[in-house]
């Protein structure tokens, strides 16, 4: 660690979502191990309002930040005060992501080695009943008159510091940090921590080689680096057989996870990676299919999937084994009380085996009338549903600040995807033209869903037109 340099960060921001919200000040302390040798701080006019909330906390209004440069304004020096330091905060993935995506916004990457005071001080000084910044300053007795405020939060975190470096094991426990865990002579053979560490902190597809140039896994993530780093550090019999195989780490960048879930699912099927085992099935060979009872009750059943009955009956989705069908059904009937005889779930013309569990309002026994049961039959359709019956653009996150990933559903199912610049999302006709189609597999419908229950999300409906958004 000799020489090494730190650009202690602290960010004042709108909101806590880096890509949303806008940064309001930023503090920076140079320290190179023994004393403070440069310092910077700026308000940042965010460009958008500041809530109420943020102002009552951190005490920054939308008249101090009026005649403050804007972030485009400070970039530059942002760029050089931190050059060749190791990016240091108080819970660092907070203040680098809103740092990062400030310079995503202008068209750049930022990219730096990091360090987390809250892990290095769990590790230096393990058992406190808290490691937040305000309560750590007072256990220490570090001078914090301005808490929230970023330059003071930056002088206090370089004080944090200063007494994590004065224990024995800091040195090795930062390298070990910095490199995200991982010490060059613990990597694959192969890999050097160089190669790495160049790896992008982005979101997207990312792919391991063998010596030979063969693709030998497929995975996906919001940061490449770091998750390529987690599988190096894996002692499982699959971490052991990706470092002994692994040569060499190439990617590609998505902006949006979804497109990065979607586009991981196709190269796994495309590709047939030996060491993506479960996720390289493109037959499924059981369905889920609904119908209405004599009674008047939505009924579900597991059945073989055939192309008569994807043909003849209302199937609602599909699966590679009978155990994840029945899993899943067995799910949703828990989870919204619905009857085991309707679910086929459990034998037998009286009641089912749930009603004595409690977990069935009785529509196996007549106790449930066919109207009050169907509203929960058919919330269940909608969650187990991976055909949809409708066809639309589902808009995310580009690869850049001015960009946007479009996902393309039609006849049911999910086609493929494409990117577009902002000023062109309107034209929905080219875009549609436009995308980029994979062969369709049941997964990707689940995939859709899920996400969009998760995140929302901004969708075109193509027969109408209408655009509206997905909470």
């Amino acid at each position: 660690m000799k020489n090494k340099e730190y650009a202690i960060i602290d960010v004042e921001t709108t909101g806590g979502r880096a890509s949303r919200d806008r940064v309001t000040e930023v503090g920076i302390v140079i320290y190179d191990g023994e004393k403070i040798i440069d310092s910077y701080q700026t308000l940042v006019n965010p460009e958008t309002r500041i809530p109420a909330g943020i102002i009552q906390l951190t005490g920054i209004t939308m008249e101090m930040v009026a005649d403050a440069p804007k972030f485009c304004e400070v970039a530059r020096k942002i760029v050089e005060i931190t050059e060749g330091r190791i990016f240091v905060a108080h819970n660092s993935r907070f203040d680098y992501d809103f740092i990062r995506e400030e310079f995503r916004r202008l068209g750049f990457t930022f990219m730096r080695k990091q360090l987390c005071t809250v892990r290095l001080t769990r590790k230096t000084y393990p058992g406190l009943r808290s490691y937040s910044l305000g309560n750590l300053t007072k256990h220490f007795g570090i001078k914090l008159d301005n808490h929230h405020r970023a330059f003071a939060d930056a002088m206090a975190t370089t004080e944090l510091l200063k007494m994590n470096l004065i224990g024995p094991e800091c040195k090795q426990e930062i390298k070990s940090m910095v490199n995200q865990g991982i010490s060059a002579t613990k990597l694959p053979d192969n890999i050097k921590i160089e190669q790495l560490q160049s790896l992008p902190e982005e979101c997207g597809v990312y792919y391991f080689h063998d010596t030979t140039g063969r693709v030998i896994y497929v995975g996906k993530s919001k940061n490449i680096r770091s998750r390529a780093a987690q599988h190096f550090n894996d002692r499982t019999a699959k971490g052991k057989m990706i470092a002994s195989q692994v040569a060499d780490i190439t990617f590609e960048l998505t902006g949006s996870e979804l497109v990065a879930l979607l586009h991981e699912s196709e190269e796994i099927k495309r590709l047939q990676p030996p060491i993506n085992r479960t996720s390289r099935r493109t037959k499924f060979a059981y369905a889920i299919i609904s119908k209405i009872s004599p009674g008047g009750y939505r009924c579900f059943d597991i059945v073989k999937n055939t192309a008569q009955i994807r043909k003849e009956e209302d199937m609602i989705s599909e699966f590679p084994t009978l155990s994840r069908a029945k899993g899943r059904l067995n799910f949703v009937r828990k989870h919204l009380s619905l009857c085991g005889i309707h679910t086929k779930l459990s034998n037998g013309t009286s009641a089912c085996f749930y009603f004595h569990l409690k977990q069935c309002h009785g529509a196996c026994v007549g106790q449930e009338a066919p109207e009050a049961y169907n509203e929960r039959a058919e919330a269940a359709r909608l969650h187990l549903r991976n055909v949809f019956d409708y066809d639309f653009l589902l808009f995310d996150r580009g690869r850049s600040h001015d960009e946007e990933a479009a996902i393309l559903v039609q006849d049911g199912k999910y086609q493929g995807f494409t990117y577009v610049s902002k000023d062109e999302a309107h034209d929905i006709e080219s875009i549609v033209d436009s995308v980029k189609c994979f062969a369709t597999h049941p997964d990707t419908a689940r995939i859709i869903q899920y996400h969009v229950s998760r995140n929302g999300g901004r969708m075109v409906d193509l027969a109408s037109g209408r655009r509206k958004s997905l909470v």
